[in-house]
């Protein structure tokens, strides 16, 4: 950045136009600044800068190039030392296939010898996700890492296959490794509102202010700032369209409870109709029993009143 982009950075105040959730954003600024790319994988995988000989990316695109589908993967391929790979990706929305989704992310990755190959050629692959929402309800955890391991004895199956997961929407639970290695501040970066917000991150760390003044320039761009604003309507329209399915499933969930609350009253009023009729039948019996023992006594009376004429027919 030059004297004059820096000193305009500096300078710059209030809302920013998009955050660095929004993926255009943060794939334009890590391709555009491969220090900033090596900071954070650094932060992420806890490596010092000794160790982090190449950071390249395998998948680059032509920033500012429109984007025809809007199902357009974002999501960023890093091979590190050329060695391990790394799919980098920024994910906003809750579709509820992030398990599953990443996990077949990691499996394609892995699947990378050629015919003739040594397995021992394969090299290791890793998924970090950025989620703006939480992954487990029950347990929700800043930066949690997932591997194939031994239930019974918690040995580690192979090295070969990481899966990172960064819950952007949970930053005061960064523990004290995650805030060493800032990993925290980069997930605040992500999620700041304004450019003071941004510049007060961007002096805790050289890789966080690369980071920063790339976001500041590509902001500044129109067609990137485009591109990021036809993902926005992207990710709104897929609000909106979730918001319709929910609002359609509520309405179908209180069909369904008015329709159990009607049965329920049918069902009562048949029941009631049915205590009514017991109770008239019993009614009745009554009545019929009470009749019956009229007749029995009305027929004693005659047979009586039979006797007593024969026996003076007798004197």
């Amino acid at each position: 950045m030059n004297e004059k982009s820096n000193q305009e950075f500096r300078n710059a105040s209030g809302r920013i136009p998009y955050h660095m959730t929004n993926d255009y954003l943060f794939r334009a600024v890590l391709q555009s600044n491969n220090k900033a790319l090596r900071g954070l994988v650094c932060s992420l995988l806890h490596l010092s800068e000794k160790e982090v000989h190449s950071v390249e990316i395998a998948n680059p695109i032509v920033l500012g190039e429109a984007v025809r589908n809007k199902e357009f993967r974002l999501d960023i391929n890093v091979v590190l030392n050329n060695n391990t790979l790394i799919n980098l990706e920024m994910q906003i929305a809750n579709k509820l296939n992030w398990r599953e989704r990443s996990v077949m992310y990691l499996c394609r990755s892995f699947d990378q010898l050629n015919h003739g190959q040594d397995y021992s050629e394969v090299k290791p692959v890793v998924h970090i996700g950025f989620l703006n929402y939480t992954l487990f309800e029950d347990t929700p955890e800043f930066y949690t890492t997932y591997k194939l391991i031994n239930v019974k004895s918690n040995r580690e199956y192979t090295d070969s296959l990481t899966l990172h997961v960064i819950d952007l929407s949970h930053i005061e639970l960064a523990s004290e490794e995650d805030r060493k290695y800032h990993i925290h501040e980069w997930a605040m970066l992500f999620k700041a509102d304004t450019w003071e917000e941004i510049r007060m991150i961007a002096s805790k760390d050289k890789y966080l202010e690369e980071a920063s003044q790339t976001m500041f320039r590509m902001s500044a761009d129109d067609l990137v700032r485009k591109r990021c604003r036809d993902r926005e309507e992207y990710y709104q329209d897929l609000r909106n369209y979730e918001r319709a399915i929910e609002e359609g499933e509520k309405k179908r969930e209180l069909e369904r409870l008015e329709h159990e609350q009607d049965l329920r009253n049918y069902e009562r009023a048949i029941e009631e109709g049915e205590k009514k009729r017991e109770l008239e039948r019993l009614e009745h019996e009554q009545e019929r029993m009470k009749y019956e023992t009229a007749l029995r006594e009305q027929a004693e009376q005659i047979r009586r009143l039979s006797e007593e004429i024969e026996r003076l027919k007798k004197q």
